[in-house]
């Protein structure tokens, strides 16, 4: 049974796990479907906004597939939501990828 399977059947028993779906688009990343993946992310996100760590990938992932005024939008809604939260090293890694991306 392939990682992606696992975190199927898992999400199946547990649909509000946001650890599970981030990892289970992580897995998709892995495989080169950057579709599933950015809809696991934005689903994610939609129903969990607080979960920082996927706006990072999930910028990246629009980064590479050539969004990148998306992509600086998800690190600016991360960085603010990461900032509300106190969640330093969350904000400093988006804010990284947004320095990076606008300069």
């Amino acid at each position: 049974m392939s990682r992606i399977e696992q975190l199927t059947g898992l999400l199946q028993q547990e649909p509000g796990d946001s650890f599970l779906k981030h990892a289970l688009a992580l897995e998709y990343i892995k495989i080169g479907d950057d579709v599933a993946a950015r809809r696991e992310f934005e689903e994610l996100l939609q129903n969990d906004p607080a979960y920082t760590g996927s706006y990072y990938h999930l910028g990246k992932l629009l980064e590479r597939n050539g969004a990148p005024d998306e992509a600086m939008a998800t690190y600016e809604k991360g960085m603010a939501i990461a900032k509300a939260a106190g969640e330093r090293h969350a904000y400093n890694e988006l804010q990284s990828a947004y320095e990076d991306l606008a300069y």
